[in-house]
């Protein structure tokens, strides 16, 4: 049995506004924004991925929750997107020095590597 892709959209915004608690114009907004990005079908129906989903909750834990405005939603989101591609480019780096046999290589032990948090704050490794 083969795992479900979760980009694979299957929710009209009609749903997607009763399940989540917010007008259809607000999830029109967060993609006028640039925020969500839902899939169209070839009559330009919006339909949302379980991944757009997750945006969505992060999205609305941040405006409901934390009180940030779009403008933060936005650099919020951004730092994390980069944070993810930097991630998987670690990973694949890693995976990459094992294929070649180069394990005894020192690997970093968080996503940066860079710096570690002190009760006195930030110190460079």
């Amino acid at each position: 049995m083969s795992a479900r892709d979760p980009r694979m959209g299957a929710y009209m915004i009609g749903v997607v506004s009763v399940r989540y608690g917010v007008h259809p114009q607000t999830l029109r907004l967060y993609e006028r924004e640039g925020l969500l990005a839902p899939s169209r079908t070839e009559g330009k129906t919006r339909l949302y991925s379980d991944e757009d989903l997750e945006r969505l909750e992060f999205i609305l834990n941040l405006t409901r929750d934390l009180g940030v405005n779009l403008a933060g939603v936005e650099v919020v989101l951004s730092m994390r997107d980069r944070l993810n591609r930097l991630q998987e480019d670690l990973e694949r780096l890693t995976h990459a020095l094992d294929a070649a046999g180069l394990k005894d290589i020192p690997r970093p032990t968080s996503a940066t590597g860079l710096v570690k948090l002190t009760p006195h704050g930030l110190r460079k490794r």
